[in-house]
């Protein structure tokens, strides 16, 4: 059977949680692995909830399918927290990344995750390194601190691709928020 790293991501519709699925996928490509990303959208409406899954293997994929099981669950915007549950089919040994001011502490005791929790202020890195509240590259740089699924490098080069003259602010954000994260296990 072949083995994937599954990762959902909750988000709200223009904060790029499709985005960052798609990139990451792309780097993963790059590296020479296989991977999948896709989108499940409610009403497509800025500021609706949205999910968008990334799967990535060393070997072909042959599932086509929504990931119930999540290895990693990625979250961009901590009000989703209490209006979703996002640890919904978490594996055991899942991981749970939150945008957030709060401590992995905090919300491991707030909400009663028995997962490893990491955070990061990706509103705030967002607004400092792109100039605008969009979490979406702040929280894949998280994603590479807690999951190593692609090199940095790698991502690097698809930003450059994907937003061009755009990409210094964005890439500023994965790299800060690579730093910034901080896990609880």
């Amino acid at each position: 059977m072949t083995e994937f790293l599954e990762v959902r991501w909750h988000g709200r519709g223009g904060l790029g949680a499709v985005t960052s699925a798609e990139l990451v996928a792309r780097a993963a490509i790059s590296e020479g692995k296989y991977a999948q990303s896709f989108p499940s959208f409610g009403p497509e409406r800025r500021g609706a909830p949205v999910l968008a899954f990334l799967r990535i293997s060393d070997e072909f994929i042959r599932t086509r399918t929504v990931i119930y099981e999540p290895d990693v669950v990625v979250v961009l915007d901590p009000g989703l927290l209490h209006a979703v549950d996002v640890t919904s089919g978490l594996k055991k040994n899942g991981k749970i990344i939150i945008n957030s001011r709060k401590s992995p502490a905090e919300l491991k005791s707030e909400f009663g995750y028995k997962w490893p929790v990491a955070t990061v202020n990706a509103t705030k890195i967002a607004g400092e390194t792109i100039g605008m509240p969009i979490t979406n590259t702040a929280m894949i740089g998280a994603l590479l601190k807690v999951t190593e699924a692609v090199k940095i490098d790698s991502m690097v080069e698809q930003l450059h691709e994907r937003f061009g003259a755009r990409a210094k602010g964005n890439i500023e954000a994965v790299k800060r928020a690579y730093k910034e994260t901080v896990i609880k296990e």
